[in-house]
C-alpha cells in the first residue's frame, strides 16, 4: 500500500474506518496498544477503562514502554478533547459486545468519531483466540506492519507442548478467577473468555463454576471456590484485582493457596502470537509439573 493511498478498515462493530492516508499517529486502548506494539506499531497515546485509574495498569501493557508513551486517562474522567490533543490519525480499541467501544463512555466515543476514525476488534464471548489474533494482525497489516514470521512457528510449538502436557493420565484441575477481596471472588466462565476456551481446546481441565446471572463471571464466596479443589489457579493480575496478601484473612483462600499452584492470568493480555506463546508455555510447564507431582 502506497503511503498516499486512502486507508480503510472494516471493524468488528460493522463500521468502516476511513482515512485519506495510512494512519501513523495512533491512540489506543491499552490492551490494543500492547497488541499493536507486538506488531511493530508504536502508539502515540494510551487510555484505560472504567476499571483503571489515573496511571496505566502495567498488567495490561505487555511490552509497551510506558515511560515513553503518554497515558491520557480512563473511564468517565476521559474527555474526547484529551484524546484529540494527542492529534491521532486513528483510535484503536476493543469491543466486547460488538457495539460499544470499550473503555470509552458512549458519548465520548460518538464525539471522538466525529473527528477521527475509530477501529475496534471484538474480544468477547463468541470470538476464538485465534480469531481475535487474526483480526489484530489484519489491522496491523493494513497499517503496514506485522509480527515476525518466526513467531508463528513459536506459537505452533507452544500449542503442541500444551497438548502433550495435557495428554497424560493425570489431568490437573484448573480454575481461573479474579479476587474481589477476602469475602468475594469472581470465578471465570471458560466459555466466555477466548484464551480460556483455547486452553480447553488444547486439553486443559478448566473448572466450570455454577450457573448464574453473570455472563463472564460467577461471583461467590471463597468457600465455593475452595470446594472446587483446584490444582492450578489462574489468578487475575490486573491492578483492580486483589492480591494474595489481601486475602489471607480468609481460611478458604488459605486452603486454596496451600494446595494450588498460582499462575498469573491477564484477561486483557495482548492479542498477539508473542503473548499467546508465553501464556501457553507457562500453562504447559505448570500442568506438566503438577501432573508429575500428583
Amino acid at each position: 500500500m502506497d503511503q498516499s493511498t486512502p486507508w480503510e478498515f472494516s471493524d468488528d462493530r460493522g463500521r468502516l474506518a476511513v482515512a485519506g492516508d495510512r494512519p501513523l499517529r495512533i491512540v489506543a486502548y491499552i490492551q490494543a496498544g500492547a497488541t499493536l506494539w507486538d506488531h511493530g506499531i508504536r502508539p502515540v497515546g494510551l487510555f484505560g477503562s472504567q476499571h483503571d485509574g489515573a496511571a496505566p495498569d502495567p498488567a495490561k501493557a505487555g511490552e509497551l514502554p510506558l515511560t515513553e508513551i503518554g497515558y491520557l486517562g480512563s473511564g468517565g474522567a476521559l474527555h474526547p478533547d484529551t484524546l484529540l490533543e494527542a492529534a491521532p490519525d486513528l483510535v484503536v480499541a476493543v469491543t466486547y459486545d460488538g457495539e460499544q467501544v470499550y473503555g470509552l463512555e458512549q458519548k465520548t466515543a460518538l464525539e471522538l468519531e466525529a473527528h477521527v476514525p475509530v477501529a475496534t476488534v471484538a474480544v468477547g464471548p463468541g470470538r476464538s483466540l485465534a480469531g481475535v489474533r487474526e483480526r489484530f494482525a489484519a489491522l496491523a497489516g493494513s497499517l503496514g506492519r506485522g509480527e515476525p514470521l518466526g513467531r508463528a512457528r513459536e506459537l505452533d510449538a507452544a500449542e503442541d507442548a500444551l497438548r502433550q502436557a495435557t495428554g497424560g493420565a493425570v489431568r490437573p484441575r484448573v480454575l481461573a478467577l479474579s479476587p474481589a477481596g477476602p469475602e468475594r471472588v469472581h470465578l471465570a466462565r471458560p466459555s466466555s473468555w477466548p484464551d480460556l476456551r483455547a486452553l480447553t481446546e488444547h486439553g486443559v481441565g478448566l473448572l466450570e463454576p455454577a450457573g448464574g446471572a453473570g455472563v463472564n463471571w460467577s461471583t461467590v464466596g471463597w468457600a465455593d471456590a475452595a470446594a472446587l479443589a483446584p490444582d492450578i489457579v489462574l489468578m487475575d493480575v490486573r491492578a483492580n484485582a486483589a492480591r494474595p496478601e489481601q486475602l489471607r484473612s480468609d481460611a478458604h483462600w488459605r486452603t486454596i493457596e496451600a494446595r494450588s499452584r498460582l499462575l498469573p492470568w491477564n484477561p486483557e493480555a495482548p492479542c498477539s502470537r508473542r503473548a499467546h506463546t508465553r501464556f501457553f508455555t507457562l500453562v504447559a510447564d505448570t500442568v506438566r509439573e503438577t501432573a508429575g507431582t500428583a
